[in-house]
């Protein structure tokens, strides 16, 4: 009997995850509870979370696994610093390499055991020990951990091993981050908005960028550093790069131009040329058919989409929530690992409703206290999907929270907007109204698993919206229909998710589309909700039409104006909790 609590903290995205006996128990981020975007404090709530959910104390958990090594870490700081510190820094960065095992003794009051894992390790075994694959190459990619920011292995069994490297300061994650700074985006934030940039412009800086980063042998790759300076802690870029471009940085808010634009289609495309080619080199080393991927860069889907249908492997996993996240996962994977001797459970993750849940009867009385106007569908489920369908059909945009939520950053039916695919105005309605975000980002649909391959050039289950492909439905779907005629399709399956595949069910019943837009339940610069506190407040200040919570039925109609009033002028967005425009490597 193990029990195992998996940490990632003190960078961004901190998060916990409880592993018992190797069932993976709980996970959750910390933003979640803090309501802090990219929360990068020590996990106390999400902690405390896994801890009740297990139904276990402090005293019960044999080894509690940290993402990343300090020390480790520690000489990459001061060799990024030239070794050219103060005291008084020299003695703040010697306090932050301590600051884990403080926090862990301190602050959680856990006396035993802890592992210290290293970053990229984690972020491997964090994609394979999940994937369900009995041996798999794997690569990591990110912007750095202690010294890695690259790393290509292989696993087979319970055994995972690393056999080659590449090291800061040569990084796709750094060069692609160092971009979405310069193109007025948040580091650590904004790069899955380049992507979605990306197919609106032409690949007219191709040749220049890709010169920025050449490929060597092997899985090696260097950075141009004459145009980088990871060195200041207020840019990322040297006075080189903006005269070799010869485009200004696009101040945060401006409009996008078309050199902006531009911009991003060739570093994305430049990045998948990279990517594809390595992943070539990976499969030549190990013969394996199998695909692991992890590190903040493999939640670049167009990336994954070409790697999959481009690549020599067979099959891919990618790990839902692939950035710091999931390396809590990894982490308490290689600790079980350690003690056991034995791989944790071997089936694939089947899905990620690993966080709080909340019963129908605390819901009812939170309606009825508040007091808000409510249907109430209790054992009737058939009933609240059919009322809910029949809202979808009349173009209302719904908030639908159903269940424990999801872990990483994709909503995945259980706290989700969602909408009717085939309305044209539904994509810029959701965008400017709700979300209140950008005109350019894209929806993705969800679609039943058995219904995808007659939709959508999959060919194979995507349940955490991982990867891109083309659209080829006869159905017109314009709401979720990127630009370039690709989707990023979440298949849902009845067995993990049995009511958000009734509500598919239902509407295609009625419509004949199987296919729901949906998008994650928060507006701009809010994390995802978690609670229905959170869902009722998101709901009123967005402008949602319907909120569907738990057996419930909202109409806004049904809001007193009251609660719209005081509730739209009370500032409940998150802080965020990124850097504007560098990777915050100290």
């Amino acid at each position: 009997m193990t029990t195992i609590i998996g940490i990632s903290a003190n960078f961004h995205d901190s998060a916990c995850c409880l592993l018992h006996n190797g069932n993976l128990v709980a996970a959750a981020q910390e933003e979640r509870f803090s309501r802090i975007k990219h929360d990068a404090s020590w996990p106390k709530k999400s902690f405390l979370y896994c801890l009740n959910q297990g139904g276990f104390t402090v005293t019960d958990i044999d080894c509690l696994a940290y993402y990343e090594n300090p020390r480790t870490k520690l000489s990459r700081q001061l060799c990024m610093s030239n070794c050219n510190l103060s005291e008084e820094r020299l003695v703040g960065l010697w306090r932050r390499c301590q600051d884990p095992l403080l926090q862990i003794r301190e602050i959680l009051g856990f006396e035993g055991q802890i592992e210290f894992v290293d970053h990229h390790q984690a972020h491997a075994a964090s994609s394979y020990y999940y994937s369900g694959f009995p041996e798999s190459a794997i690569m990591t990619v990110d912007g750095v951990g202690e010294w890695a920011t690259t790393t290509y292995g292989y696993g087979t069994d319970k055994n995972l091993t690393s056999f080659e490297e590449v090291h800061f300061p040569d990084s796709l994650g750094l060069l692609y981050s160092a971009i979405t700074g310069y193109l007025g985006f948040s580091v650590n934030d904004g790069e899955y908005k380049v992507m979605g940039l990306a197919p609106y412009g032409r690949p007219a800086y191709v040749r220049k960028i890709r010169a920025l980063i050449q490929s060597r042998s092997g899985g090696q790759f260097e950075l141009d550093m004459s145009k980088f300076d990871f060195t200041q802690a207020d840019h990322m870029l040297s006075p080189e790069f903006f005269a070799y471009l010869g485009v200004p940085a696009r101040p945060a808010g401006t409009p996008i131009l078309s050199a902006h634009r531009d911009i991003a289609c060739s570093l994305q495309v430049v990045l998948e040329e990279i990517l594809l080619e390595k992943a070539k080199f990976l499969h030549e080393k190990t013969q394996s058919e199998n695909l692991c991927l992890a590190g903040g860069v493999a939640l670049n889907c167009v990336a994954n989409g070409r790697i999959y249908r481009e690549g020599p492997f067979k099959r891919l996993f990618v790990q839902p929530a692939a950035g710091d996240a999931g390396s809590s996962l990894g982490a308490a994977a290689l600790a079980h690992v350690k003690i056991t001797r034995q791989h944790p459970i071997k089936e694939q993750l089947k899905h990620v409703y690993l966080g709080p849940g909340f019963c129908n009867e605390d819901i009812v009385t939170l309606l009825r206290d508040m007091p808000l106007d409510h249907v109430s569908f209790q054992d009737d489920e058939q009933g609240l999907v059919d009322a809910s369908v029949g809202k979808l059909i009349d173009g209302r945009v719904l908030g639908w929270f159903q269940g424990r939520m999801e872990f990483g950053p994709r909503a995945l039916g259980a706290r989700s907007i969602l909408a009717d695919p085939r309305r044209v105005e539904v994509q810029d309605r959701i965008n400017r109204c709700i979300k209140r975000r950008e005109d350019f980002r894209p929806f993705a649909p969800s679609v039943l698993t058995d219904r995808a391959d007659e939709h959508f050039d999959l060919g194979h289950d995507s349940p955490f919206m991982l990867e891109t492909c083309k659209v080829m439905s006869a159905l017109s779907l314009p709401a979720i229909t990127h630009v370039d005629g690709s989707a990023r399709p979440q298949t849902v399956c009845r067995g993990t998710n049995p009511r958000f595949a009734r509500l598919l069910e239902a509407f295609e019943f009625r419509t004949g589309c199987p296919i729901l837009l949906n998008t994650s339940f928060n507006m701009r610069g809010e994390p995802i909700v978690c609670t229905p506190v959170d869902a009722l407040l998101c709901f009123i200040k967005s402008g949602l039409d319907t909120l569907v919570l738990e057996n419930c039925i909202v109409d806004r109609e049904s809001v007193d104006p009251v609660w719209i009033s005081v509730i739209s002028g009370l500032s409940i967005q998150g802080k965020h909790d990124v850097s504007k425009f560098v990777y915050t490597f100290m």
